[in-house]
């Protein structure tokens, strides 16, 4: 089926540039020119260098730390690209932060994830793309249309594929339950789940009690981001002190704020699961780190998007396209 505009565009901030390119070379095209920079007054500049007249425009920029800069460059992006004459704007986030402020959990507090949704949308943006947000109910803070894609059957048939002896999937709090439980039907493990107490805002939690049974198991500890690193942590020596046999992480997004590293590295962790939704320095690498590429993913999307064709096929497209290459 033919693009519903004249010309498929990728381009990007200074989110994710690794990511970016992989995408680009997935759809076989070449990344858009753009120049995204900071005069000497820290204002955020945008130059597009190249045409975008009634191009389809995909512009990707992930949330991620220095995150209000990321949002800046994203928004000034999208106007740039609507004065210029783009026929649609699509913005493409792989890690959509402030999406953990979904809600009013105390008196006199921000929704930020909707602020922060709806100003994609005042923008210029016609629709958005995103990758396992926080909460589902984020989608409805938009006033454009979202595709919200998953990698977690990425990170779901990596650890099917180890075939780890007695795996059992665990979900480090209650309101993760529901992804853990996909993960599990993906792994083929029955479910446990540790029910905490977050205490205040400082990113700190109490551990309750272990719901379900991970004795002499290789537990997987799952869950959609890894921040600090301190709940999941904790719940590898929760789970090691009610008799597991190893513990794994999985996770989508490595936000890996100090002292995430360092936690993860020391921890009991035999491996540790992300993705590249968000750029990983060298810094924040370690040797128990596996980083699976959501590039296929996105790639696949987002020309499927432009050929105004049916993304649910999109899974099954993208995991061939990544075992090939």
């Amino acid at each position: 089926m033919a693009g519903l505009y004249d010309q498929l565009t990728i381009l990007a901030g200074n989110g994710n540039p690794e990511l970016v390119d992989a995408i680009a070379d997935y759809i076989g095209i070449p990344r858009g020119r753009a120049e995204v920079f900071k005069f000497a007054n820290d204002n955020t500049f945008v130059r597009i260098g190249e045409s975008v007249r009634h191009n389809d425009v995909f512009v990707i920029q992930p949330f991620a730390c220095p995150i209000n800069d990321a949002i800046m460059e994203l928004l000034i992006l999208i106007d740039t690209l609507k004065r210029a004459s783009a026929g649609r704007v699509t913005a493409v986030i792989p890690y959509f932060g402030y999406g953990r402020t979904d809600k009013k959990d105390q008196p006199r507090v921000p929704i930020t994830a909707r602020l922060v949704a709806k100003l994609v949308g005042v923008a210029g943006a016609d629709r958005a793309l995103t990758l396992d947000l926080h909460a589902g109910q984020i989608q409805g803070f938009f006033d454009i249309p979202v595709d919200e894609m998953s990698a977690m059957s990425l990170t779901a048939n990596y650890y099917a594929e180890q075939r780890l002896p007695k795996p059992v999937v665990v979900s480090p709090d209650l309101g993760n339950t529901k992804r853990a439980r996909n993960f599990a039907e993906i792994v083929d493990a029955p479910l446990a789940i540790i029910e905490k107490r977050r205490t205040g805002n400082q990113d700190r939690s109490e551990v309750l009690n272990l719901i379900g049974s991970v004795d002499g198991c290789s537990a997987i500890i799952v869950d959609d981001e890894i921040d600090t690193g301190g709940s999941i942590t904790q719940a590898a020596r929760v789970c090691l002190d009610n008799g597991a046999a190893a513990v794994y992480a999985s996770a989508i997004h490595p936000v890996f704020s100090s002292p995430a590293v360092e936690r993860l590295a020391a921890s009991p962790f035999r491996e540790v699961v992300v993705t590249n939704s968000i750029a990983l320095p060298a810094e924040k690498r370690f040797d128990k780190l596996t980083v699976l590429s959501v590039a296929p993913l996105l790639g696949e999307t987002i020309q499927r998007i432009h050929t105004g064709v049916s993304v649910s096929a999109t899974y099954r497209t993208a995991e061939t396209m990544a075992a090939v290459r």
